[in-house]
């Protein structure tokens, strides 16, 4: 997660916030996201290492969304649904790894 100081996220938030309230379909989130990329290397330059940046935000990004919001929802929704039922013991792991 990139945790930039509170004055610097200051700068952002008040117009992250407002291009959310925008964002009504997932094609207005992808421009909004390409937007960004492409200011970005207009900015730094077109190169392997800007690319690369870009790519690793992205991915950075993608990890960090996952771990904080995505995988809490599931854990409620196991809770509230019940987990799969593919193995006996409830391990899927260990016992895909006994074989």
């Amino acid at each position: 997660m990139p945790y930039i100081k509170k004055p610097k996220r200051a700068v952002f938030d008040k117009y992250l916030k407002l291009i959310g309230i925008h964002t009504i379909e997932p094609g207005d989130l992808n421009y909004c996201i390409t937007v960004l990329l492409h200011e970005y290397i207009t900015e730094h330059g077109l190169s392997y290492k800007t690319l690369n940046d870009c790519i690793g935000v992205l991915e950075a990004a993608k990890m960090e969304f996952y771990r904080r919001i995505v995988a809490p929802y599931e854990d409620i929704k196991i809770a509230e649904n019940g987990d799969l039922e593919l193995s006996e013991s409830g391990d899927i792991v260990r016992d895909i790894m006994k074989g």
